[in-house]
């Protein structure tokens, strides 16, 4: 039996390679993320889940950021996504917001 060792990609084609545009804990680089994060962790679960068409509830679960990570060819696994979700629920949040906004910016989203 040989074990699955990728996840396949969103959509058409091959996912676009690349990496995550902040580190899980780069809380300074944007100070207005990392504030709702930590004050209103729900109002920024909400946001997520409003840019990528979901459900409000939806923002702060393991599907939500593995779906993401495999739209945009972000390396990791479904278990680096729960246990990040379970240690570090703000920081996966505004990774993943930050994340967001950067590819706005970039019109990449």
């Amino acid at each position: 039996m040989n074990p699955i060792v990728t996840q396949p990609g969103f959509g058409m084609g091959a996912p676009m390679s690349s990496d995550w545009q902040t580190g899980a804990f780069d809380c300074c680089s944007d100070m207005g993320v990392c504030l709702c994060g930590t004050f209103c962790a729900l109002c920024l679960s909400c946001q997520i889940a409003s840019d990528m068409n979901e459900c409000c509830l939806c923002g702060a679960s393991v599907a939500m950021r593995t779906l993401y990570r495999t739209r945009y060819g972000i390396p990791g696994s479904i278990c680096n996504d729960f246990l990040m979700l379970a240690f570090c629920p703000n920081c996966a949040l505004c990774q993943l917001k930050r994340d967001i906004n950067r590819r706005k910016t970039m019109s990449t989203f």
